[in-house]
């Protein structure tokens, strides 16, 4: 970690917010890739999304322990995030498979890059939690590298649909640190 400055939130009060962002953000993927699953559970790309489903389940079990372990409270938002990310992930699906991986790459974009700040963020005293996070980008940009080979980026409106989406993940990521 840098060098704290007067007026900085405190290192322990900065890595809670990670914890607890990252728990969400887990907590909200794997409703997404639950939505997904209701509408297209049956379809030709049901493996793949159960495949990535699986893995932000072991990503949130993962983070259950640690926000327990070390007290974090998690975000009062999770009532919302239930709702939204299963709500997103249905409403993608339903306008078809590609807009679902288009609504994987987004998400996974957006998680890859917050990933890769809070590592800069981590001092050597967090090795297994930085650890974790590495493992779990790397996750990340798997599930994104399989919807842009399954035509994410032939989904009508893509870019629209892909900004609107990072839009919302960022707002998400601010709203579940502090909240």
């Amino acid at each position: 970690m840098t060098v704290p400055l007067p007026g900085d939130t405190p290192a322990d009060e900065t890595l809670h917010r990670m914890i607890r962002v990252d728990h969400a953000g887990e907590y909200g993927a794997v409703r997404i890739y639950a939505g997904q699953l209701a509408v297209l559970g049956r379809g030709a790309k049901a493996g793949l999304i159960r495949h990535m489903r699986d893995q932000e389940q072991a990503h949130l079990d993962t983070f259950n322990t640690v926000i327990a372990d070390r007290h974090v409270r998690p975000t009062a938002l999770l009532p919302f995030w239930h709702l939204t990310g299963f709500v997103l992930g249905a409403a993608t699906a339903a306008l078809g498979e590609r807009a679902a991986m288009a609504c994987t790459v987004a998400v996974e974009q957006t998680i890859d890059a917050h990933y890769t700040a809070q590592l800069d963020r981590l001092g050597d005293t967090e090795a297994p939690l930085r650890e974790t996070l590495e493992k779990f980008r790397a996750e990340e940009r798997e599930h994104r590298d399989i919807a842009l080979a399954n035509d994410a980026e032939r989904a009508p409106g893509y870019r629209l649909l892909s900004a609107a989406i990072r839009s919302g993940c960022r707002l998400a990521i601010r709203l579940s640190e502090r909240l």
